[in-house]
């Protein structure tokens, strides 16, 4: 359709001139679905494994991006190692580096995913032990973390413990090559956990207990004294208090916009994060982050809801924030057999998902290839 036909059209359907065969015509024109339809891209998050050849990779990456994956998120920092040239993190491998020139082969984006928050350096925890969230009962994560032994979170108070995670960010940012940076464990440790994880720790959560709520170490208490002049050790229920549960909302959220963002920024590397669907429970506020995208963790057998509950968790998401940006839904593919996996990518499509995301690329059988490449055409068509 030329500009000229374009006015014309415009002007009969203006004057209601314009038949029904006509108008139904121009809808599925070219010119309409581009302004309809939003740009789809579908990610898929990769494990660290330094193992698999590079002849296995671009394969795998090739039957990606021929089943429509965009974009992969390989982990490069699991908070014990880095897993690219790093400067700060002790080093395990270079596979970022390897990854990087076969995913640009098979015509894929690659954006680092990095555990944020998470710390698990020894060095770290024995030289800095003030940098570790402590819980309401005065225990530190770095002696005594929450639920496993692996779940050593730093506090996003401290000065030093942003500017440890900005240079993260600042070495990931400043690779070439890169298409952008992906947080993941942007957040504190879950003070109440999904539904049906709550049996798998033998525990039941049904309020905020001691143990898991955090961060009471005493940078956070002398903060939130100077903000709002309340002792939170002297409220007979701290976990009631607006006041405090907002203050640890925005010590992450300033953490990621004030500091995370600008410096990938700086690079011209954009943004997303992995982030939880019930974001109180982990003091995540994601909805007034400024990200380029957001890949939330809809995994709804955690949560004892159906496949349904996706759509409606997308939908409702995307309202919610506070400045408009992609989101896209993120799958658990081992609660989803291939059929059920179509019917998620549909359900997020239907919910205003600009693409869904994958957990994990290995969990993906050639049946649950085949059924994704069909319900993303079916989207496409």
């Amino acid at each position: 359709m030329n500009k000229r036909e374009f006015i014309k059209i415009l002007g009969l359907s203006g004057l209601g001139l314009l038949g029904g065969n006509a108008l139904n015509a121009f809808s599925k024109s070219p010119l309409f679905n581009a302004a309809e339809k939003k740009k789809i891209k579908n990610w898929a998050w990769i494990m660290t494994d330094i193992k698999t050849s590079e002849d296995e990779w671009k394969k795998l990456f090739a039957q990606m991006r021929a089943s429509g994956i965009d974009a992969v998120l390989p982990e490069v920092y699991d908070s014990n190692y880095a897993y690219y040239k790093s400067r700060h993190l002790p080093v395990k491998d270079a596979w970022l580096e390897r990854l990087l020139p076969i995913a640009k082969s098979e015509g894929l984006e690659l954006h680092a995913w990095m555990r944020s928050m998470m710390c698990n350096i020894g060095e770290v925890r024995q030289k800095h032990p003030d940098w570790f969230v402590v819980n309401r009962k005065g225990e530190s994560a770095a002696l005594k973390p929450a639920y496993v032994p692996h779940y050593k979170f730093l506090c996003p108070t401290h000065p030093e413990v942003q500017e440890f995670v900005r240079e993260t960010v600042s070495e990931l940012s400043q690779i070439k090559e890169l298409d952008g940076v992906h947080l993941d464990y942007i957040r504190f440790p879950d003070v109440i956990l999904a539904e049906k994880l709550q049996p798998k720790y033998n525990i039941v959560q049904d309020k905020e207990y001691p143990e898991y709520d955090y961060c009471y170490c005493e940078l956070c208490q002398s903060e939130f004294m100077k903000k709002t002049g309340i002792d939170v050790m002297k409220l007979d229920d701290p976990s009631t208090n607006a006041e405090w549960r907002q203050f640890r909302y925005d010590r992450i959220t300033n953490l990621v916009n004030n500091v995370l963002v600008p410096e990938a920024r700086k690079y011209n590397k954009p943004v997303t994060a992995a982030v939880f669907p019930n974001w109180e429970a982990v003091r995540q506020q994601w909805s007034k982050w400024d990200l380029d995208g957001f890949l939330p963790m809809l995994y709804h057998g955690y949560y004892d809801k159906g496949i349904g509950w996706i759509g409606e968790e997308t939908s409702k998401e995307i309202k919610s924030l506070s400045k408009p940006a992609p989101l896209y839904s993120g799958l658990f593919i081992p609660q989803l057999n291939p059929a059920e996996l179509a019917e998620a990518v549909e359900t997020s499509f239907a919910g205003g998902a600009e693409g869904v995301s994958l957990f994990l690329a290995h969990s993906m059988t050639d049946e649950h290839w085949k059924s994704f490449k069909q319900a993303v055409q079916k989207r496409m068509d």
